[in-house]
């Protein structure tokens, strides 16, 4: 009789056992299509085994709970992974919007900033057309007018820019609300996962907890350090604590120089963010590094254009047979006092084109001598060393360049994010075939398990009968 109670109790266990597994499936089948949920997996543990008469009897199995199928390191991989394409794919979106501004629209010889390279070119011309006839006003006129659409392009272009960098300064100021919600709620379910599991897995807890270090990779560049009972500490790439087990610390911001700055606590984290990843990172990299090279290169040409060109026809004689003196320069743009701001500054003071020098200084007023020196500025070096088309068209270039490389290390960084993607998937989300498959086994052995209760109910009968295979109800 002791031995059909333990067959009793191990038929028992086993299908107590079967039927919690059959709901760990169940759960994974709800939740199939549920984002961030990791396929769990029964765990058996043996039972000590049973002494009768000295032989030693199996006393089956026990269902002690689910593990989710992850890989941390693997997650932790892709984290890392998904941090550098959002920097890229926002830089590259913010570097698209710059290299618009100097692309002539297909068709026209304007783009929304104007085409500089053929505004240069034109007005040059329009000193070499002077050259030819000096003392016609139409060709003065021209002069002025391709000088104001030259003037007017590159400020318009460096409005934009400015305009620009503004936006980009907004949008990276909007992404700390996100950060510190983010962080917040990994440091309430690291404390959550610390009182409740410890030392196992803590299931659909790690799973909320990873979604959130998605995301949080997704706008910044982050470390992660596991720590003590399943705890997990979070710094940004230079090593700035943001998660500190069950705290977590604030990124704030304030302005600095025109621009939002980055702290933790009191330390401007700005520089080592940019940096760092995650879209802030590919904000910044714009707004500081990007956008400013290029006010910088357009500056330069403003201030040089400018300058050489007011310097010849202050030089030279007007129509009137005036030449310019301190208190009366015969200026054509305005005189930019340094190379910073020269391009957002840039217009033309004259109005009367009467005052264009054409004539060399003490010459005649038929005289084409300063026109012809200025004509020939278009193939002097004067702008670091280059022509002021050169200087342009290698401007071009480089910004061109630039977005290149930054969408082939995208490109490739998306490449990497959705291969790991891809093997993540392969071990943590949900097979509904496999499941099929568990769910089969399970119902087997729950079936298989019932039949030997069965039979075991009526061998009892039997002996409680007297060997009469009555079947006790």
């Amino acid at each position: 009789m002791g031995t059909i109670s333990s067959a009793f109790s191990l038929m028992s266990g086993a299908l107590d056992a079967d039927q919690s597994a059959l709901s760990i499936v169940a759960n994974n089948v709800a939740n199939a299509n549920t984002p961030g949920y990791t396929e769990e997996t029964p765990n058996w543990q043996q039972n000590a085994p049973l002494e009768i008469n000295g032989v030693s009897l199996g006393a089956g199995v026990t269902e002690t709970g689910a593990t989710s199928l992850r890989d941390r390191v693997l997650e932790e991989r892709l984290d890392q992974q998904q941090q550098l394409a959002s920097a890229s794919g926002t830089r590259l979106t913010a570097l698209d919007g710059v290299q618009a501004l100097f692309t002539p629209d297909s068709g026209s010889t304007a783009s929304a900033a104007g085409d500089i390279g053929s505004d240069m070119t034109s007005f040059f011309s329009s000193f070499s057309s002077l050259e030819a006839n000096p003392t016609d006003n139409a060709l003065r006129q021209q002069v002025l007018s391709s000088a104001a659409t030259l003037a007017g392009d590159v400020s318009n272009a460096a409005a934009s820019l400015n305009a620009q960098r503004s936006a980009l300064d907004q949008e990276a100021s909007g992404v700390t609300s996100q950060v510190n919600s983010l962080t917040g709620a990994i440091a309430q379910l690291n404390q959550q996962i610390q009182s409740t599991s410890p030392d196992a897995d803590a299931g659909t807890l790690e799973d909320q907890r990873q979604q959130d270090l998605s995301q949080l990779s997704q706008l910044i560049g982050i470390n992660q350090i596991k720590t003590e009972n399943n705890g997990l500490s979070i710094t940004t790439t230079s090593g700035q604590l943001l998660v500190s087990e069950g705290a977590s610390y604030q990124l704030t911001t304030g302005t600095a120089g025109g621009v939002t700055h980055f702290y933790v606590g009191t330390t401007d984290v700005t520089s080592q963010l940019a940096g760092g990843g995650g879209e802030l990172g590919g904000y910044l990299t714009a707004r500081d590094q990007d956008i400013p090279g290029v006010l910088s290169s357009l500056d330069q040409l403003a201030y040089s254009v400018s300058t050489q060109v007011n310097s010849l026809n202050n030089g030279g004689t007007d129509l009137d047979g005036a030449s310019g003196t301190t208190a009366n320069p015969l200026y054509i743009f305005n005189q930019p006092t340094a190379v910073a701001g020269s391009a957002a500054s840039m217009n033309v003071v004259m109005t009367d084109p009467n005052q264009i020098a054409a004539a060399g200084l003490g010459q005649g007023t038929g005289d084409n001598t300063n026109a012809a020196a200025m004509a020939n500025l278009a193939n002097q070096s004067i702008v670091s060393g280059l022509s002021p088309t050169n200087y342009f068209s290698n401007f071009v270039s480089t910004l061109g360049a630039t977005v290149s490389g930054v969408q082939a290390e995208n490109t490739a960084q998306n490449a990497s994010v959705t291969q790991l993607q891809t093997q993540n998937n392969a071990l943590s989300s949900v097979s509904l075939d496999d499941e099929a498959s568990s769910m089969t086994t399970l119902e087997r052995s729950y079936q298989a398990a019932s039949q030997v209760f069965t039979m075991l109910n009526t061998i009892m009968a039997a002996a409680l009968n007297l060997g009469d295979q009555t079947t006790v109800s």
